[in-house]
């Protein structure tokens, strides 16, 4: 009898990259031993938690460049590989910069005047060059519902207390305003493009001086910026559908800030949730607590790459990845974003040196891309947990061996398992009333799939 059983493998030692595994497709096990031997993968289907939004990456004034750099054929396969729902990631959430970022070329805003607060040379022409094409034919890709996101990482240099958009410094209390009004202009902007803004991040890492475009946002400056002028201006401008996602910064510090900020009913009725990265302390128990004390709020990774240059082969990289996302979807994160779509093998453009990785690193001078481990190992939950999905009840007997599970909409189980070991298991799988045994094979993601 055919199994409803499907698995999917990506192995360090084997030539096996997201490979439906028909040859060693999961086998029925004996019904009820009296002492299970193999570790144990445990779902149940009948636990269910967060609806899942999506999973995707960033668009950057970098990566469009990178991309652009590329021969037309490749272009169009990454853009695929990407955004494809039926050849590729099939991405539906992803993120763009406001004014530039790290990853731009060079310091920019949409408003350079200084004192336009009535915005009247707002314009967005630098983004028409690279960054809306690419944006477009990602959407258009896709095929469904698309949400994208925009977080600025400073406001004009005549905004700001130091007077530059890099090296920390404040938003001045006299723009707060115009401030507000700027993300406005910047959704209409884009909309009038055809591109809709889902969401906001109310600032990049508010905590953070950076040598790049930074900008300190207190927790109070946060929540009063929410209260008396982002909030209110979205709801006058016809926005309210645009959500308001806050922090956007490490999970150390996540429930400090939120604290402060969702203990203000008035800024708190405006918020969809918090956003987290991952360059601090790990601190993925920062979740539970966070979900445990405002359960009607979101939780949604925003950013996270490897630093310190593009690690071309790593395949750490990969597992880092996976393990963020079983143990950030485990504990209420309904989405995860990559940072970089793609960079160059220097890991950049960065005009300031930040170099970083991506899941696809692009040889401009050769003509061709290169798939990190990190692709793969993201693609065994975007390809498989699509939105709308539920996360089940997961547990796993080991602590080196982790798991998610998740059902999909048209009733399709996906569970997630990282074996980030040097030793090869036999895993003995439970789902409700079925028993399976499944090879997972050393530095090894597995994706096992049951039909409906």
């Amino acid at each position: 009898m055919t199994t409803p059983w499907t698995s999917v493998l990506t192995a360090r030692d084997t030539c096996d990259r997201l490979a439906y595994s028909h040859a060693e497709a999961p086998r029925p096990c004996e019904a009820n031993p009296a002492m299970p031997v193999h570790p144990c993968v445990s779902i149940s289907p009948a636990h269910r938690f967060q609806t899942i939004l999506g999973f995707g990456g960033a668009f950057t004034e970098s990566a469009a460049l990178t991309l652009n750099r590329l021969p037309p054929e490749q272009r169009e396969r990454v853009l695929d590989a990407y955004f494809d729902p039926a050849a590729g990631h099939g991405y539906t959430l992803c993120r763009t910069h406001l004014n530039s970022c790290d990853f731009s070329v060079g310091n920019y805003a949409c408003c350079d005047a200084h004192g336009d607060v009535a915005l009247d040379t707002f314009s967005i022409d630098r983004e028409r060059a690279h960054l809306i094409p690419m944006i477009r034919a990602a959407r258009e890709r896709a095929g469904i519902d698309f949400k994208l996101f925009a977080s600025p990482w400073s406001p004009p240099a005549w905004m700001k207390t130091n007077g530059e958009m890099n090296n920390g410094g404040a938003l001045k209390p006299e723009y707060r305003a115009a401030w507000a009004n700027y993300y406005i202009r910047f959704i209409q902007a884009l909309r009038a493009e055809g591109i809709p803004i889902w969401g906001l991040t109310v600032q990049n890492e508010p905590l953070a001086t950076q040598k790049w475009d930074s900008c300190i946002f207190t927790a109070e400056d946060e929540r009063d910026f929410v209260r008396e002028h982002l909030g209110p201006a979205l709801q006058r401008a016809g926005l309210a559908d645009v959500n308001i996602i806050v922090w956007d910064h490490n999970r150390d510090w996540l429930v400090q800030r939120l604290r402060v900020i969702y203990g203000d009913p008035r800024a708190a009725r405006y918020i969809w949730g918090a956003g987290f990265h991952w360059y601090a302390q790990e601190k993925f128990d920062n979740l539970n607590l966070a979900h445990d004390a405002w359960p009607e709020k979101h939780l949604l990774f925003t950013e996270g790459c490897q630093e310190g240059g593009p690690h071309p082969g790593s395949w750490e990289l990969g597992e880092r990845y996976a393990r963020s996302m079983i143990r950030d979807l485990n504990r209420w994160a309904v989405g995860w974003v990559d940072w970089n779509l793609a960079l160059d093998m220097q890991g950049g453009p960065n005009h300031v040196g930040n170099f970083c990785s991506a899941p696809i690193l692009v040889d401009a001078e050769a003509g061709a891309f290169h798939l990190q481990s990190s692709y793969y190992y993201i693609g065994h939950f975007s390809r498989f947990v699509r939105p709308g999905a539920r996360r089940l009840l997961c547990a796993s007997t080991r602590d080196d061996l982790e798991a998610a599970a998740f059902l999909n909409a048209d009733g399709r189980i996906a569970c997630v398992i990282l074996n980030a070991t040097e030793q090869p298991h036999v895993l003995r799988v439970e789902c409700g009333a079925e028993l399976l045994h499944v090879e997972a094979p050393r530095r090894s993601i597995l994706t096992l799939l049951r039909e409906p």
